[in-house]
Formats: structure tokens, sequence, C-alpha cells
């Protein structure tokens, strides 16, 4: 199904910003279409033949829907259309009309011209219109809660008529929540309490207020209950702020061990302020598992740290036993343990800063690149670089994977190019020859099809001659295989590049909930 901007682009010759305040209404629009028990369209009109193009579509959760099909990507016109037709042309909310049928339900039409506000604050020209269509097969006499919701609902058409609803977001505020059932008050011009919603009063009552809220001044009693004296001046102020018209941002209130989230609305129908409408949600226990959450974070983010200090020492272990043994094969043994352990103490030292069991795998490649220059036992001066980027690796693959760009990087700069006096009883150079390349690392990540796809290449001086690539080598490039197709589950191919010197190719898979969730922060190869 196509999206809203994808339908509005295709069929209609609306501006980006039209467009964007489209996306706005349709954002936020649960609400109205919650208060007024129907289902909300968004139409807009198809250039110069008359017709109307369904771009959005909600369904009431306080009511039965009057559409059982999906009605975006309809395009409808003629005398079906007429009440959008006269909303669109003469801007005014369309009430008239009979009840009209779809199959065996029965519904009532209503049209609500939707504006864009000029850059001076003027209300623009009508870009869309929502159809509000309510079913009325359970029509019955309306209690005071659903006069209530009806009115505000009403005041909020209103609102969209003049471009003045939605308000603007604010930044990190994801969702409009809380939602119409959650509880919602309703205050006069004066802030004094006219409605609350039964969910409303139980969400007061766990905060300590056990009266009737119907005639408080809801400001005044925001600052009484809040625990925290700033908190309460902050939530007392946001329904100051609706008042006055303003959108104020989602406020907390804590007391008593609850936790209130309050969300102020303006009610200004055709720009006058009549007063606000407050919608309440009670989450304790959604805050009480932020913090379970927060706290088990941190305990793992320890965990890590310890790890990290219990590998270094093993490593300092090492390095004294290196120092003591007299067989210079034993004291590379365990140079090189020394610098494996190192390495994955390199992954844990960055999951301990970080919140998230997933590390910035970058960073520590770079690391571990200038690390391999500095212990390789060669007196070749060989340059690292990497393109590409590995972007952020879950811990069971960053872990394994550090292991095996650590021995390649090793094992290319130690055996990729001749030492020092091979190349002093190299034939001397010719005069006017092209001088020998800089001996040079270069590490290659991308992402695709689900796999990552990682190449380390040195311009060195390639394969041995009858060099077996499944099963020769020494014993880190064991390790590597080792790792690379049990832990990592992927494959890897070592072989003599085009231009010379030696390239190992690596494809790891990634899981599809992490390729989802690190594809966006993953850059070009």
């Amino acid at each position: 199904m196509s999206t809203l901007r994808d339908l509005a682009e295709e069929h209609t010759a609306l501006r980006p910003a039209d467009i964007d305040h489209l996306h706005r209404i349709a954002g936020d629009w649960q609400l109205l279409s919650d208060l007024s028990f129907a289902d909300l369209l968004l139409w807009v009109p198809v250039d110069g033949d008359g017709t109307f193009l369904c771009v959005a579509q909600v369904r009431p959760t306080t009511a039965p829907t009057a559409y059982l099909d999906d009605q975006v990507g309809r395009i409808v016109g003629g005398a079906e259309v007429a009440h959008l037709e006269v909303a669109h042309r003469q801007g005014r909310i369309w009430r008239e009309g009979d009840p009209v049928w779809y199959g065996d339900v029965p519904a009532r039409h209503e049209a609500i011209p939707v504006r864009l506000r000029t850059g001076d604050g003027e209300a623009g020209e009508v870009i869309a219109v929502v159809g509000r269509d309510t079913n009325l097969s359970t029509a019955r006499t309306p209690s005071q809660l659903e006069l209530n919701y009806l009115t505000t609902a009403d005041d909020l058409a209103q609102m969209i008529a003049d471009g003045t609803f939605p308000p603007p977001r604010h930044p990190g505020e994801t969702t409009s929540a809380p939602r119409v059932g959650d509880g919602l008050v309703r205050l006069d011009a004066n802030g004094k309490v006219t409605y609350a919603s039964p969910n409303a009063q139980s969400a007061y009552r766990r905060l300590g207020y056990a009266s009737h809220l119907v005639g408080e001044d809801l400001a005044k009693l925001h600052r009484r209950l809040a625990g925290d004296p700033l908190e309460g001046t902050d939530a007392g102020n946001a329904v100051l702020a609706a008042l006055r018209g303003e959108a104020p941002p989602r406020r907390e209130i804590d007391a008593r061990g609850a936790t209130m989230l309050t969300r102020a609305l303006p009610l200004m129908p055709a720009g006058v302020p009549i007063g606000a409408l407050v919608l309440v949600r009670d989450i304790t226990e959604v805050r009480r598992r932020d913090r379970a959450l927060i706290t088990k974070d941190a305990t793992i983010r320890e965990i890590h740290h310890r790890v990290k200090n219990n590998l270094q020492t093993v490593a300092a272990l090492l390095r004294l036993q290196a120092r003591r043994v007299a067989m210079p094969e034993a004291r590379v043994a365990l140079e090189e343990s020394v610098r494996r352990v190192a390495s994955i103490a390199l992954v844990h030292e960055t999951l301990s800063l970080s919140s998230d069991e997933a590390v910035e795998f970058d960073g520590i490649v770079d690391r571990v690149a200038s690390a391999a220059t500095e212990v390789a036992a060669t007196e070749v001066s060989v340059g690292m670089r990497r393109r590409g980027t590995f972007g952020i690796l879950p811990a069971e693959i960053a872990t394994s994977l550090v292991m095996v760009l650590n021995e390649l990087l090793l094992n290319a700069v130690e055996h990729g190019f001749p030492p020092a006096d091979e190349e002093t009883a190299a034939p001397p150079a010719v005069e006017g020859a092209v001088s020998a390349p800089r001996p040079e690392v270069v590490v290659t990540a991308h992402r695709a099809r689900k796999q990552l796809h990682v190449t380390v290449a040195d311009n060195g001086r390639g394969l041995p001659e009858q060099f077996d690539a499944e099963h020769g080598g020494n014993l880190g490039l064991q390790i590597v295989r080792a790792l690379v197709t049990g832990e990592l589950r992927g494959t890897i191919e070592l072989r003599n590049g085009a231009d010379g010197g030696t390239e190992a190719a690596i494809v790891v898979p990634l899981a599809r909930g992490t390729t989802d969730r690190l594809t966006g922060r993953a850059g070009p190869p």
C-alpha cells in the first residue's frame, strides 16, 4: 500500500508543506476519531476532475467502525463526494444530509475542511477534507461522557478547519499518547474542571486526590499533588499554557509512588480560547519497568567492565610469563596470546560504555589496526586504512569478529611484506623506474542482503606457492577459520589479489532483527 506522501505526490499538486501538514494530522487524529466515535478519512482533491482520493484512514477505538474495508487509495467522484466538495469549496464544516448505507451499516457523513495557516498566522486555503463518518447501527441516547466527548470533538474539528490543530510536536514526542480512553479532563477558560472521565478520576486518586475533580483549579491541583515542587510547577504551568492557546510538551507527575502522564491541549475554535483539554494516563507500572531496565543495563555494563578488567589481568600475567621464558618460540606464542586476549578485552571495554548489547565496531577496528602495526614482529613500516563502515554490531558477533580481524591484520603485517634484509638483497633500482608502493593493509566493510562483507587486503608479496587455502597456515589462520565458520557461521576465502598482495574475504550473516535495526547506521562501502 502506498504511503500518504506517495499518493499525494502522484495524484495531486500539493506542496511539500501541505503534505507535511497532512502527515501531522494523520499522526494526531486518533484523538479526534475516539472523541467523535467515528471513522476519519483524509481526502485530497485530484487535480481538475472533481474527484477525491483517500490518502489516510483511522478507525475509532471507542465505537464500531463504519468501514470494514480499507479506504486508502480509493478515488471517488460524483454524488458520493458532494459533501466533500462543499467543504472544500466553501471552507466550512458540512453536517447536512441524510444517513447513507455501506452495505448493512448506516452511517452519518460529515466533512471538515483542512487548512494550513500561512507564515503570518492567517488561515490559508483549504488543501484537503477530513471525512467524519459515524456508524449509526448502535445509536442510542448519549451518556454524559459521550456528550463531553462529542462536544470536545466538535471544538477540535473547528480547529482543523481553522488550521490550528494539530499543534506542533515537541522534540522527543513520537506519539500522541495518552489517549482518550486513558483519562480525559475538560477545563473552562478559567482553568476549572468542568468534566473528568472515570479513568481520569481514578488516575488522580492514585496520586492521592480522593475528591471529585469537577470545580477544581487543575493547575493549582497539579502543584499540590506533585512530590517534587519543580515537577508540580512544570505540570501546572503546562495547564496554564494550554489555557493561553499554547501547546506545551507532555508532563509527568509523581506522587505517593504513582506516576501520571499529562498532555494539555488548547481548545480555541474560531480562534477564541474557551478552555483546555487535558489527557491523563497512569504510567506507574511503565516507569517501574523503566527503572528496572535501567538497573539491569547498569548491571550488565558493570559485568562487562569487570570482564574487561579480568581479561587485562590475564593478559598482564601472560606478558610477565613471556618475559621469563627463555625459549623464543614459547615467548612468541605467549605474546600472541596476549594480543588475542587484549582484543577481546577491547570489545568488553566498549560494551561497558554502551547502554545496549551492541557496539560501534568501526572504532574497535581502528584501534586493533593501530595496535597491529605497533606490536607486529616486523621491521617494515606498514600503513593501515579502513574503507566503508561496519556500523553497530551485536556483542556475540563483535567478540568473534575482532579476534578474526586481529589475526588477519597481524598476519598481513608480519608475513605479507619482505623483511629489511630481503629488500637490501634485491637488485638495485633502475634509474627512472617506478618505485614500489608503500606497504599498506586495507580493511573494507559493507552490508548487503543481510550480510556483512569484510575484506582484509595487503599489497605485499602474496600467498606462497603451493599454499593450501583450506588447511594451510599458522595457528592464527586456524583460529580465524574456526571462528568464521563456527561462531560467526560465515565463510572465508584466502586468495591473491588482482593487483598483487593477499586478500582475505569474509562473509558473515546477520540476523534479520539485527540487520533491520542496524542498517540505518551502516554507511556505504
